[in-house]
């Protein structure tokens, strides 16, 4: 299958300040060459460095020309936020300060008429002089690089050394200083657009940390809960356990306390007849005789008797443990959400993935893929043995396999062994290894659950069937550096591929002692 970006546009860098080339900073105005007063800098724009035109403020305080405001926020499409101090701005229209576009009025005007006088009267300002000759600085020395007057030409220090009129060399040297600016303000752009990366980074990491402070908080609720209801059953089976054996006791009980009430009163009469007088006692003799002869039963003994504390208290833990399995999965592999393609969704638990053709404002961080839609495992490998199992479902385009951890990033890729990449593909109903050229593949049905096995040592990557566990193709090669897991749930035009590639979880065996 080629190796093609997802079917919408490639996506811009959503955190870049607007081009210096698209800025008024670079609008040709009457004080350009004016030399600005302190005065004059506190009025410029941030955005502009000029002096403001149609100034607004928005609510941090931070005023700008409205043309320069609007620019940037057209750059940041939906982002509104302050180009000074990046606080987010709820106002569609900033409000326009009057105070301030009065003052700067004011001063615009007073430039031009001060540029109008002068060029009325043939001069600018007042003639500058020389300190040591009083004479008017006319020329420029261009072996020194200093204004001089007639008489300094004249003199020794500057005898023999190139000297042109002064307004000649300042146009020559305006000229060379505009080209020196121009790299410096590609600089200065550079340097922005990486602030604002920067700051957008802080901002995801952020939310990075919230997201996943928020998922490790429900896992535990939930294994809290499962604790929580396993307690409550095994302290139930106790109690009940403790009724049973209390009720057996108790029956035991109360034949005894018969048994002891018939004997009492035997022994109490026997003794009555005793102490009475020899006639009345020898009349009744044969009565009480009688009634002596009371048959004893041993009172009964009986097994097990006590609560089996050695059944609720034995291997408690390794027992809720095991069977927890019900509740917990494990995946061999899972997946690195710092390397996907901004318009993949991956699941909470990092085990699947699908292409949802929304692009999401993530980061351009070196990891990311910013042309494919491309997703690694978190995991690489650099020796033994490892496999996994994934579900690609009813999908009709998809890549796995492995990748080698130097694989470009960024732009256009070769995804063939030569370019770092072992893997197996569908697209257009056909099956094929990713070869150079790609190699067709021959299977009797479609393809549900497909296992991934690499093993590093021997150079191999393996690919099988895992429904009816036939192989599908080996890749034979030589690794020197980390491998990883690599997922592609393919383009995904107008919803005809909306599902994800799963990774599917593996048994884990727990040794119980009890079946030895």
């Amino acid at each position: 299958m080629p190796l093609r970006p997802r079917a919408s546009s490639q996506p811009g860098r959503a955190n870049t300040l607007p081009s210096f080339k698209n800025l008024p900073a670079l609008r040709p105005r009457a004080s350009s060459s004016h030399s600005k007063s302190p005065l004059e800098d506190e009025l410029s724009c941030p955005v502009c460095c000029e002096i403001f035109t149609d100034p607004v403020v928005l609510k941090c305080s931070h005023s700008f020309c409205r043309f320069c405001l609007h620019q940037f926020w057209s750059r940041k499409a939906a982002k509104r936020e302050c180009p000074v101090c990046r606080r987010k701005s709820s106002l569609t229209e900033p409000t326009v300060s009057l105070a301030l576009k009065n003052v700067c009025d004011a001063i615009l005007q007073e430039q031009k008429r001060q540029a109008g006088s002068a060029a009325a009267n043939g001069t600018s300002k007042p003639e500058a002089l020389c300190a040591v000759h009083g004479e008017g600085l006319k020329l420029f020395c261009q072996h020194d690089e200093e204004v001089l007057c007639c008489v300094c030409q004249t003199s020794k220090k500057h005898l023999g050394h190139s000297v042109c009129p002064l307004e000649e060399a300042a146009n020559d040297l305006k000229e060379e200083m505009r080209q020196i600016v121009i790299p410096l303000k590609k600089s200065l752009r550079r340097l922005y657009e990486a602030k604002q990366e920067h700051d957008d980074i802080t901002v995801h990491i952020k939310n990075q940390r919230q997201q996943t402070e928020k998922q490790i908080h429900e896992e535990f609720a939930e294994l809290q809960q499962f604790l929580l209801k396993e307690e409550a059953a095994r302290i139930a089976a106790l109690a009940e356990e403790e009724e049973a054996k209390k009720q057996t006791v108790k029956k035991q009980t109360d034949k005894i306390s018969r048994d002891i009430l018939t004997f009492s009163q035997a022994v109490m009469a026997i003794e009555n007849e005793i102490a009475s007088d020899d006639s009345l006692f020898l009349q009744n003799y044969k009565n009480v005789k009688m009634r002596a002869q009371i048959t004893f039963h041993e009172p009964e003994t009986f097994q097990e008797s006590l609560i089996d504390v050695a059944e609720h208290i034995t291997s408690l833990k390794f027992r809720v443990w095991e069977k927890m399995q019900s509740l917990v999965e494990c995946t061999p592999v899972t997946m690195d959400p710092n390397t996907a393609y901004p318009c993949l969704s991956l699941s909470k638990n990092l085990t699947s993935v699908s292409n949802t053709g929304v692009m999401k404002q993530l980061p351009d961080n070196p990891e990311r893929f910013d042309h494919f839609v491309f997703v690694l495992g978190s995991k690489g490998f650099t020796s033994g043995c490892h496999s996994w199992e994934v579900d690609v479902g009813q999908n009709n385009d998809w890549v796995i396999g492995v990748v080698k951890a130097s694989i470009a990033r960024k732009g256009k890729i070769s995804g063939c062994p030569e370019g770092g990449f072992w893997t197996i593909a569908l697209s257009d109903g056909k099956y094929t290894a990713m070869t150079s050229p790609p190699t067709p593949l021959k299977l009797k049905g479609h393809l549900e659950k497909v296992r991934v096995k690499i093993d590093y040592d021997a150079g191999e990557v393996s690919f099988f069937d895992s429904v009816d566990v036939t192989p599908i193709y080996t890749f034979n090669d030589h690794f020197s550096e980390r491998m990883f897991p690599f997922f592609c749930p393919g383009a995904n035009i107008n919803g005809n591929n909306p599902g994800p590639l799963k990774i599917c979880p593996v048994r884990v065996a727990v040794w119980n002692s009890a079946s030895w």
